[in-house]
């Protein structure tokens, strides 16, 4: 035996300390093997949905309902199966109901906390009691695996099953229990859950969902190009914290930074209040919810006007430090002819909407005023000093990256660019050209620069970066030619508000394109799927969110209220379980107290994507990888004591 593994073998017996149990690991390890892979869930755009994104879920996009069903079958009714289902999403809300509204209410306690019970045993059967064990509540973890590992029909048992349910409602312990039990359930559904993206931006809750994440027990995040701006934001970028105001601003979510955040704007409102006072703000309208108070309208247009304009300067001195990135023709302040109100874009001159602005000087269109540098350096010290937020960031870092590579599937938001031909678009990085998977590295490597980076131009270089993911033509989150924020703003003619999309998304039908990019990323063509996020499924124009038979996913159906008449529905999700991938279409959510009081759920349809020839197990998973390889030592270690090369204590 090499000196090296005689060495990691030394180290793995201070766990193992005798022949004993490291026998008693491998075969416990080997059985797990043999259990059924957990469900994974995925979800897409979220864009701040708070309600629906908890909604969905809760209810594992229908995993609950599907569980429930399986195991009472015909027994209890339709409505039953409803309420139950209900109880679970919201016990809190559902047990003050039953409080007020059950005629007997220790038989409803006996009937959920029996219905619940049998649930539980239905979603922890594939699971070893081990891993149920780690996730029951503490408080009455003895109890539940009481419940759920003994058998009631069993006569001899019967009684001793029914006294513990009899005995929790006794000492006025139920409501707390079928809470517990609730809570499990949504726990066990899912086994693992994939954010394919865009958690940020649009909607009023992305810090209600941060924090739901920040808490779930298993998670990953494919960084969308919103959650990039607000990555660099927090990273103290200048730029993403003027497009991060911004978009707060133009729909109607500043109280996301204020109130969810505690962002201090009011430096940014008196600002405005003596620059923008008497401006025209009329292009810049808010586009808001019913939860919008009006009554800050006029102010929060002209933060919306002042914001922006401080961007579009931010962006051109960018473009001038970065030429290698040929964004030129994103510099637009020194084109306007203010006395024509007209702009110069390419060869073409458009009227314009508004030339109303007080802080540009048109000789240095670029250069932020006395005031507006005061103002941006006074928010970067709030968002690089607000706990909340870096704690959220932190986390889309430690759980977070560009693609991700999970059982077999290739996951990213946006996409791989590709040329017209198919071929993998070249993307000149500080110097050096990078494409495929070598672009997704890179990016992601000075993304990381941009927020943990002790030295300053290291730093600055990974800020310029993240900007660039957001909005760069040859970034794969993005994946458009340009962002044209500036004439969807202030030039009537949509011609000049068209964002070309890259060619992945002409090509992405054709299977050896598809099987091209999983090469790529090392995974084996045969089998594996690519699941994909950022651009909206049109299903009311008759679109599919299946592409190339099956091959790719594309998992935004519009999440955001923002695309619900766009596409016609609230959102796609994907289920992946030991038995096939389903896709699930979401009806519009109307509210959580909607859902409470009329039990009901939010699945209008379901769509089998593929259904494995044999249920897949733990073993066919990047976990049962591991789990062989754990093994493997393992045994090397059983046969190390045998022979006597380290010796058992």
């Amino acid at each position: 035996m090499e000196r090296q593994d005689l060495k990691f073998l030394k180290t793995l017996s201070r766990q193992y300390k005798n022949i004993g149990a490291a026998s008693t690991e491998i075969i416990n390890l080997q059985s797990i093997l043999n259990l059924p892979k957990g469900t994974e869930h995925f979800l897409t755009d979220i864009h701040g949905e708070y309600e629906q994104f908890q909604h969905v879920l809760k209810n594992g996009s229908g995993s609950v309902r599907r569980k429930i069903d399986e195991e009472f079958g015909n027994t209890i009714s339709n409505k039953d199966k409803k309420s139950l289902a209900t109880l679970i999403y919201y016990p809190e809300e559902k047990l003050e109901i039953a409080e007020k509204e059950e005629e007997n209410l220790e038989d409803w306690y006996r009937i959920s906390l029996h219905r619940l019970v049998q649930v539980i045993k239905r979603v922890s059967s594939k699971y070893t009691r081990s891993k149920v064990r780690k996730a029951l509540p503490e408080e009455f973890a003895y109890v539940i695996e009481e419940l759920i590992t003994e058998k009631e029909e069993i006569q001899d048992k019967e009684a001793y099953y029914n006294e513990i349910l009899h005995t929790i409602i006794r000492i006025g312990r139920a409501p707390q229990f079928i809470v517990a039990l609730c809570h499990l359930i949504q726990r066990l559904v899912i086994d693992h859950l994939h954010i394919v993206g865009d958690i940020y931006d649009r909607g009023p809750g992305p810090h209600i969902i941060m924090d739901t994440l920040c808490n779930y027990h298993s998670v990953d995040v494919q960084w969308g190009n919103h959650d990039i701006v607000w990555m660099g934001a927090a990273a103290g970028s200048l730029l993403c914290i003027a497009n991060v105001i911004r978009l707060s601003a133009r729909y109607g979510s500043l109280s996301v930074l204020e109130e969810g955040y505690g962002i201090n704007l009011v430096p940014l409102a008196t600002f405005v209040l003596e620059t923008y006072g008497d401006t025209d703000c009329s292009a810049f309208a808010i586009r808001y919810n019913t939860d919008y108070n009006t009554k800050d309208l006029r102010l929060d247009t002209g933060m919306h006007k002042a914001m922006t304009m401080i961007q579009f300067k931010l962006e051109g001195q960018f473009i001038m430090r970065h030429p290698e990135f040929h964004m030129e023709d994103r510099m637009l302040l020194d084109k306007i002819d203010y006395a024509q109100k007209t702009v110069r874009i390419g060869d073409e001159i458009y009227a314009m909407r508004d030339v109303d602005f007080p802080t540009v000087d048109p000789d240095r269109p670029y250069e932020l005023s006395e005031e507006e540098s005061r103002l941006m350096l006074r928010l970067q010290h709030a968002f690089m000093r607000c706990e909340k937020l870096q704690r959220h960031v932190r986390f889309l870092y430690a759980k977070g990256g560009m693609y991700k590579l999970y059982n077999g599937n290739l996951l990213y938001h946006g996409c791989v660019p590709l040329n017209e031909d198919g071929s993998f678009q070249e993307v000149e990085i500080f110097g050096r050209e990078y494409s495929g998977k070598a672009l997704y590295d890179v990016l992601e490597h000075y993304a990381r620069r941009g927020y943990y980076a002790k030295d300053s131009s290291e730093r600055m270089a990974g800020q310029d970066m993240l900007w660039y993911i957001w909005c760069g033509a040859g970034s794969p989150v993005y994946g458009k030619t340009r962002m044209t924020t500036f004439e969807r703003y202030f030039v009537a003619d949509s011609r000049t508000h068209v964002e070309q999309k890259n060619s992945y998304y002409t090509l992405y039908e054709r299977e050896d394109i598809v099987n091209k990019i999983l090469e790529e990323f090392g995974l084996d063509s045969e089998g594996a799927h690519i699941i994909n996020g950022h651009v909206p499924v049109e299903q009311i124009h008759g679109e599919s969110p299946i592409k190339c038979g099956g091959r790719l996913l594309v998992i935004d159906g519009g999440f955001s209220k923002a695309y619900h008449k766009k596409t016609g529905i609230a959102g796609y999700t994907l289920v992946c379980n030991s038995r096939g991938m389903r896709l699930v279409a979401h009806e519009l959510f109307e509210s959580t107290k909607a859902a409470i009081l009329r039990e009901s759920d939010i699945i209008s349809d379901t769509i089998e994507v593929e259904t494995f020839p044999h249920r897949k197990r733990v073993a066919d998973t990047d976990v049962g990888v591991d789990i062989r390889e754990n093994i493997h030592y393992l045994e090397e270690l059983l046969e190390a004591y045998r022979d006597g090369s380290i010796m058992e204590e």
